[in-house]
């Protein structure tokens, strides 16, 4: 029970952050998030239904190699997906600064993610994919994270050619620092093992 809670206080939060944050500031994040919101950006596509999409291929891959990623993220996933896209009309309710909506925004995130990390869960995505490579070839998954996440940013700052993405690294750094937080190490340990 405690684990649903987690994952829709989480999924709700992150909903608030991208739609009330990121998305009215054309600002990336991480993950299948930020290649979901560089999609929007460059091709019109809905946030929820291409993170979705672009999960679904490592899902399976989860399913093959260890049920338990595949149990513990896609419900996070699917309410993260489907949130997101329903909190749409957020975008229009705040009006700061593009360095404060980066801060908030990125705090909504880590909160989210942390939240469901404590209850052994995630969105999936390029995390799950992150942790099942980990295990794989014992490379740590954090840093994975973060070098994919820096790809995904500057891949966006090419093709948008806005120096405003720069505020991306923002969002993404206060959302591992508030992950981080959140996540004891017994918490990810459990979920990692």
């Amino acid at each position: 029970m405690n684990k649903l809670i987690a994952i829709g206080c989480g999924s709700t939060l992150m909903g608030i952050g991208i739609n009330g944050f990121i998305l009215p500031q054309h600002i990336l994040n991480g993950g299948f998030i930020g290649l979901a919101l560089l999609l929007k950006y460059t091709a019109g596509f809905q946030v929820g239904l291409t993170i979705i999409c672009l999960s679904a291929p490592i899902f399976l891959m989860a399913l093959h190699y260890n049920k338990l990623y595949f149990f513990n993220s896609l419900m996070g996933m699917l309410l993260s997906s489907l949130l997101i896209e329903g909190m749409f009309p957020l975008q229009w309710l705040f009006h700061l600064p593009i360095w404060i909506s980066a801060c908030i925004g990125g705090a909504f995130i880590g909160t989210g993610v942390g939240l469901m990390m404590r209850y052994n869960t995630c969105v999936g995505g390029l995390d799950l994919l992150a942790l099942l490579m980990s295990k794989w070839f014992r490379f740590n998954p954090g840093l994975l994270m973060i070098i994919l996440d820096a790809i995904i940013i500057t891949t966006g700052m090419i093709l948008l050619k806005d120096p405003y993405l720069l505020f991306s690294f923002v969002t993404i750094l206060i959302a591992g620092i508030v992950t981080a937080l959140l996540t004891s190490y017994q918490s990810v340990n459990l979920f990692l093992s």
